[in-house]
């Protein structure tokens, strides 16, 4: 059974037709739009400050988000994939982003609109990745601009595969 728990009194709220798995975690200051997916072992804690997800957003297989203390929020816009064991922490992303599997996106990010961090990257504090673009390497850097086969290919396919994935399991 997922845990869903609240904390200092404030409890996560769900949108409406979302897949939260049997062993997700969700604690805290968490609020995910409509549609969205939270899949096995992932962790969202909005514990120590606010999380904010969108419409169409799936974290996957043991993902994490989380936020610092009195300092970073994290803000996810619409149609946003975070991948299996991914990191997303204290930062900003924009609609429409890919983030691969295993990549860790730092405090104070700000990831721009039709992007794809690579599987595996790592994008330091403070970096900002430009919208329509990939971002790759450790520390990850811009290798190029994103086509729009990527972004209807990659970046929409996934975000709605998840949205169909998740009716598997209602």
């Amino acid at each position: 059974m997922s845990v869903i728990l609240p904390v200092d009194g404030v409890m996560p709220q769900m949108g409406n037709d979302c897949f939260i798995a049997p062993n997700a975690t969700i604690v805290g200051d968490v609020v995910m739009g409509n549609e969205c997916s939270v899949w096995f072992n992932a962790v969202l804690r909005g514990d120590v400050n606010s999380i904010r997800m969108g419409n169409k957003v799936n974290v996957q297989d043991g993902a994490v988000i989380h936020c610092t203390y009195q300092k970073t929020k994290t803000l996810i816009g619409n149609n946003v994939s975070i991948g299996h064991n991914a990191i997303v922490h204290g930062c900003v992303i924009d609609d429409n982003v890919l983030v691969g599997m295993g990549a860790i996106v730092m405090d104070n990010v700000k990831v721009g609109s039709n992007s794809i961090i690579a599987a595996g990257a790592v994008v330091l504090e403070n970096t900002i990745v430009e919208p329509g673009s990939i971002y790759a390497g450790v520390p990850a850097k811009k290798v190029k601009e994103i086509s729009e086969d990527l972004i209807s290919g990659e970046i929409n396919r996934i975000a709605d595969n998840y949205v169909r994935y998740s009716e598997w399991f209602k």
